[in-house]
C-alpha cells in the first residue's frame, strides 16, 4: 500500500449542449472515477471535482432554436448530464457548473491577473462573418477543409482528422455550420493571449514529467512547436463578460473560462463543507498531486492553454502532475452522432442492462493509447464471457458449495500454525495452500500498480484473470471429491476460497463497485468496501464459523437474439 497522499482529480467539464454517450465516459470520467476509487481504498486524500461547461455560441445557437433561453437550456442539460452520471456511478466528491456567480468572478480575475502582467494583447483582425445569421462565427461555426491534411469536416478551431490547431481564416471552402453559407471577412477587435511567451516554460514543464504517456506528450510538443497567441475573447452576449471598459459587447472565450472551473468548483466543495478555505491544501499546495483526466481533443487546453494561463497569474496555483488522456471511443467503427442517429439510446440501455456490464466493457476496451470502438459482440463476450462464466460462476460454485456442506457457514479447520494441526496436514497446507496465497498478494499487487497508473484495460484483466485463478485451484483439488476423502483438507481450500472471494470484491471495487459490493454481501458482511480499505484484515477466523450470506447470480448471459436486436436499431 503506497503513502497516504494528496490528490486532486479532475475531469474535462462536459459540455451542457446535450447528453453524453459512451465515448465521453471512455474517455474522461470512467478512467478517472476508477482511479479515485483506488486512491480512496489507499486511504489517500483524494477529491474528485468536475461540473458542466455551459457558455459558448454553441449553447445560444441550441437554445434559440429550441426557443428557450440560454439558461435554461443549460438548466436543462446540467440535469441530464448529472443523471447519466449518475447511472454509470461516478462518484463525484463535487459537480458544480460555470454559470455561478463565483466562476465569473474567478474567470475575470484571472483575466485581470493576466492582463496586468502583460500576458494579454489586443489586436484588430479579420473574422468569418455570416450576413445570413447576422453574427461573427466562433471557430467551431466554420466548417471547411483542413490545410494540414486535406480532412473535409475539419472546423474552425481543430481538425477531428489529424488533431491540428487550425486558423479558420486559412480553411478551405468554408461555410457556416448553422445556415450552410459561405462567411465573408470582416475586422473587429479581440484580446489575444500570448502563449509564445510561455514556449519555454511550457516544455520545462512537460519534460518533467517523464513519465506521461507518450502520445500526450508528442502531440503537445508538436503543437507548442508552432505556438503564437490565440484570441481569448469572443463576439456574442452568452459569456462572461471581459472585464475591461474598452471591450464592451464581448465575452471571454468559453476554453478560457471552462478549465478555471476546475478551481472554483474546488472552492464551492470548501465552502459547501464548511471550510472555506480548504480548496487552497490541493490548488496552492506544491504538494498536491493534480490530475485531469481528458479526451484526445482536449490536449491543446490542458497542456498549452490551460497552463499558460495558471503561469501568468499573480496568485499561485499548482500545475497539474499528470493528464492522462485518452484517445477517441467510437460506437461499431465510426464516431457517436445523435443527429445520424448512431447513437445509443441511454434510457432504454438501463432497463436492460446493468451499470457493472457496461462499465466493465468499457474498461475493458478503455482508448488509452489508440482509438477503439464499443461494439454489441463484444459487449456480450465481456458479460458472457468475463463476468458471467469467470466471475459470477467462481463466486456462485464458492459460495453454493459452502452452503451445502457447512450449513452456511465458513468452514473451519486446525490452521497449520496453529496447535493441533498434524505434521500431515502442516506439509499438505504449506505446499498447496501457502503458494496459493503468495499468489493472490502478487496479483493484487499487480493490479494496484495498474491502477494507479491508469490502465484500465491491463487491470481489467487481471481482475478477471484472478477469478480465473481461483477457478483453477478450484477445479484442480476437487473439492466435490475431497470432502469425503479428506474434510479438513477441503475445509481449508473452501476457506481460502473464501478469502479469494473477499480479494476479488476489493480488487473489483474500482470498476464493477455494486458487484464488488454484492460479492461481499454474500460472505456475509455488512461493511462497504469503501470502508474495508484496498489492505483489510481478512475477516475470517478458521477456528470459529461465520455466517455467510445468501449466494445469488452475479451476471445473467446476454443472448444473440438480444445484440441483434441492437445491432439493428443504430444500422436500419
Amino acid at each position: 500500500m503506497q503513502e497516504k497522499k494528496t490528490i486532486l482529480v479532475t475531469s474535462a467539464l462536459p459540455y451542457a449542449n446535450g447528453p453524453i454517450h459512451f465515448g465521453h465516459i471512455a474517455g474522461a470520467y470512467l478512467p478517472a472515477d476508477v482511479f479515485v476509487r483506488y486512491q480512496r481504498l489507499c486511504g489517500c486524500d483524494v477529491k474528485y471535482i468536475c461540473g458542466t461547461d455551459e457558455y459558448g455560441i454553441a449553447v445560444s445557437i441550441s437554445a434559440e432554436k429550441a426557443g428557450k433561453s440560454p439558461k435554461d437550456h443549460v438548466d436543462h442539460f446540467h440535469a441530464v448530464i448529472q443523471s447519466i452520471f449518475k447511472k454509470f456511478n461516478i462518484s463525484f466528491d463535487h459537480f458544480s457548473r460555470t454559470t455561478t456567480t463565483r466562476h465569473t468572478v474567478l474567470s475575470q480575475q484571472f483575466f485581470k491577473e493576466l492582463f496586468d502582467n502583460g500576458h494579454i494583447e489586443d489586436k484588430t483582425v479579420d473574422q468569418q462573418y455570416c450576413e445570413p445569421c447576422a453574427r461573427f462565427l466562433a471557430d467551431r461555426f466554420i466548417e471547411g477543409t483542413c490545410y494540414a491534411c486535406g480532412f473535409e469536416g475539419a472546423r474552425g478551431d481543430e481538425c477531428p482528422g489529424c488533431g491540428a490547431w487550425l486558423d479558420p481564416l486559412k480553411l478551405g471552402n468554408p461555410k457556416c455550420k448553422i445556415c450552410s453559407n459561405t462567411p465573408k471577412i470582416r475586422s473587429t477587435r479581440h484580446w489575444f493571449l500570448k502563449l509564445g511567451t510561455f514556449k519555454q516554460k511550457l516544455l520545462d514543464w512537460i519534460d518533467a514529467h517523464p513519465n506521461w504517456k507518450p502520445n500526450v506528450v508528442q502531440f503537445a510538443k508538436n503543437q507548442i512547436k508552432e505556438i503564437e497567441s490565440r484570441p481569448i475573447t469572443r463576439d456574442m452576449s452568452w459569456g462572461i463578460p471581459v472585464p475591461l471598459s474598452e471591450a464592451k459587447g464581448k465575452v471571454l472565450y468559453v476554453w478560457f473560462d471552462a478549465p478555471i472551473g476546475y478551481i472554483d468548483a474546488t472552492m464551492e466543495w470548501a465552502e459547501k463543507i464548511g471550510k472555506p478555505e480548504e480548496w487552497k491544501r490541493y490548488w496552492q499546495n506544491p504538494d498536491c498531486k493534480i490530475v485531469n483526466f481528458i479526451g484526445k481533443d482536449n490536449i491543446p487546453f490542458h497542456l498549452i492553454v490551460w497552463p499558460a494561463m495558471i503561469m501568468g497569474q499573480t496568485t499561485k496555483y499548482t500545475l497539474a502532475s499528470d493528464i492522462p488522456a485518452n484517445e477517441f471511443y467510437n460506437l461499431e467503427g465510426r464516431q457517436f452522432s445523435k443527429s445520424e442517429g448512431w447513437t445509443i439510446d441511454l434510457d432504454a440501455f438501463f432497463t436492460k442492462y446493468t451499470t457493472d456490464q457496461i462499465r466493465y466493457a468499457i474498461a475493458a476496451s478503455a482508448p488509452e493509447t489508440k482509438d477503439t470502438d464499443f461494439n454489441w459482440k463484444d459487449f456480450q463476450k465481456f458479460n458472457n464471457s468475463d463476468l458471467a462464466n469467470v466471475l459470477g460462476n467462481l463466486v456462485n460454485r464458492v459460495m453454493t458449495f459452502v452452503h451445502k456442506y457447512w450449513n452456511g457457514k465458513s468452514p473451519t479447520f486446525h490452521n497449520y500454525k496453529a496447535a493441533g494441526a498434524t505434521q500431515e496436514q502442516e506439509k499438505w497446507s504449506h505446499e498447496k495452500i501457502t503458494p496459493f496465497v503468495n499468489e493472490i498478494h502478487e496479483r493484487k499487487k499487480t493490479i494496484a500498480s495498474l491502477y494507479d497508473s491508469y490502465q484500465l484495460r491491463k487491470a481489467s484483466f487481471e481482475m478477471i484473470d484472478l477469478a480465473r485463478f481461483g477457478n483453477t485451484f478450484f477445479d484442480a483439488h476437487k473439492p466435490w471429491k475431497l470432502i469425503h476423502e479428506n474434510k479438513e483438507q477441503c475445509s481449508e481450500i473452501m476457506f481460502r476460497l473464501l478469502y479469494l472471494l473477499q480479494e476479488i470484491a476489493i480488487c473489483s471495487w474500482p470498476i464493477i463497485p455494486d458487484t464488488a459490493q454484492k460479492i461481499l454481501t454474500q460472505l456475509g458482511f455488512s461493511e462497504s468496501i469503501a470502508d474495508l480499505g484496498w489492505m483489510p484484515k481478512f475477516n475470517f477466523n478458521p477456528t470459529q464459523e461465520h455466517t455467510l450470506g445468501t449466494p445469488s447470480i452475479l451476471f445473467k448471459k446476454i443472448e444473440d437474439a438480444d445484440i441483434q436486436n441492437e445491432i439493428q436499431k443504430i444500422t436500419r
